[in-house]
């Protein structure tokens, strides 16, 4: 048994509580863009029993995913109801909910905390929450707006002992913390396939920000394609024109890719990442998730120091990875070797050939088993003591207002649901907002830098 069986047992020992269990839950997941229904969905699937009833609802704003990106992450939930989240609070106060995944970015979190905490009701739900992928910048305001719900997943050991160090470093409840993995990671083992030589880039939206790096990456691609005619190489997009993602993609490579020449053997792809991984045999990025998908399966990985390892590209996470290389070498035919110990304490490729995703058995799995032991101990309470987030008037009197007057909150319990023409008004209001935030503001901004 590996170490995250061992201490789900041990854990699940202490609890008095099987880490399975067969009594089913009703769980309500809300996210607020593709990537983080993708990690909030698939979560409610990892942590809770089999055939449990899974209520998907979408906060809306900018990244508002379409039908298209949802039904990318197939986790067998029916289509997630768009609410705001005065709503949101409202339907899981009437909800009769057990387990309640937050999805969502830091400070959307601290809201729906505060007003859950605002609105107590008997047998309220546990509270899970986590991160969609690489904790590479703002871990100590992440973690502390996510301080309060009963759970805080962490992606991985390196993870779990980063986040405990933060809470025990400002005196918080470092409890709450459990250590799992990516909900997403799985698919089968890399194996090479004759007469196929495919090099898979993993763009990002905002990394790298600027036009010239991004048209840099873009034009090393093409020439890699270039210098290998009978390589096929593709540039994975995360969204089509139109669709946002988590975040903000002000320079599409679509766009970018207009105005260079490029080989037959390039291509630009859209879809699943795990089905275009499934014909990849290099992965290339700059410090996208996606290559912890690819090295779960044990395919070759390459992390970019073409633009510097710097702490907003994100690839400074890769150090001591192995990983780390630049197109030049790319060029002549080098492929990076990971480190194994890395990979461990990233939770990848961890105690034997992964598995899809899913509930199934397999040693990926047992990574949640502390998690789902910790939810059904907490389940099985009487009653749960009430919410108690570390940022409250008190601790943050001169940051909290600010975050709730975001998310039209405040201390007191959520206001009552709007009448259905305040409702009509209010989302024509919220899709004009979308419009400009999206299509109209990205234009002013470039015309600035013209």
């Amino acid at each position: 048994m590996g170490e995250l069986g061992q201490e789900a047992e041990c854990l699940s020992n202490v609890l008095g509580v099987p880490s399975r269990t067969s009594e089913h839950a009703r769980i309500a997941v809300l996210a607020d863009s593709d990537t983080r229904w993708k990690w909030g969905a698939l979560t409610a699937r990892r942590i809770a029993p089999e055939e449990s009833e899974v209520t998907g609802f979408l906060l809306r704003g900018r990244a508002t995913p379409t039908a298209r990106q949802l039904a990318e992450v197939a986790a067998g939930i029916a289509a997630p109801s768009e609410v705001t989240g005065h709503e949101f609070l409202h339907a899981v106060r009437d909800g009769g909910y057990d387990v309640v995944v937050l999805a969502l970015a830091g400070g959307t979190v601290q809201a729906m905390l505060q007003g859950l905490a605002a609105q107590p009701v008997e047998g309220r739900p546990v509270i899970v929450t986590g991160y969609v992928g690489v904790v590479y910048e703002k871990l100590a305001d992440g973690l502390l707006l996510r301080h309060g719900a009963d759970v805080v997943l962490a992606n991985s050991r390196h993870d779990a002992e980063r986040f405990r160090a933060v809470y025990e470093g400002v005196g918080a409840d470092p409890s709450s913390v459990v250590e799992a993995a990516l909900p997403f990671l799985g698919g089968d083992p890399y194996a090479p396939k004759a007469g196929r030589d495919t090099v898979v880039f993993a763009a990002q939206p905002s990394v790298p920000e600027s036009r010239a790096d991004r048209t840099y990456l873009l034009r090393r691609l093409v020439e890699h394609a270039r210098l290998h005619p009978h390589r096929e190489v593709l540039l994975k997009l995360r969204s089509r024109p139109g669709e946002h993602t988590t975040h903000l993609e002000e320079l599409p490579y679509q766009r970018l890719a207009k105005g260079i020449a490029a080989p037959r053997n390039f291509r630009l792809v859209y879809g699943h990442m795990g089905e275009v991984l499934d014909r990849t045999d290099l992965l290339v990025t700059v410090s996208s998730t996606a290559a912890l998908e690819a090295l779960h399966r044990r395919i070759p990985t390459a992390v970019l120091t073409d633009l510097g390892i710097r702490e907003p590209l994100g690839n400074h996470h890769f150090l001591g990875s192995g990983l780390l290389t630049s197109w030049d070498r790319l060029d002549g035919g080098h492929r990076p070797e990971p480190d194994p110990d890395w990979l461990a304490r990233q939770g990848v490729a961890a105690g034997g050939p992964p598995t899809p995703p899913g509930v199934g058995g397999g040693a990926y799995a047992t990574a949640f088993d502390a998690a789902r032991a910790r939810v059904a101990h907490l389940r099985g309470q009487d009653r749960l003591p009430p919410l108690a987030p570390y940022y409250t008037p008190a601790t943050a009197p001169g940051y909290l207002p600010g975050i709730l007057a975001r998310h039209r909150l405040d201390a007191a319990t959520p206001a009552a649901p709007v009448s259905g023409v305040r409702r009509v008004v209010r989302d024509m209001a919220r899709g004009a907002y979308r419009h400009g935030v999206q299509r109209v503001a990205p234009v002013i901004r470039r015309l600035g830098e013209l």
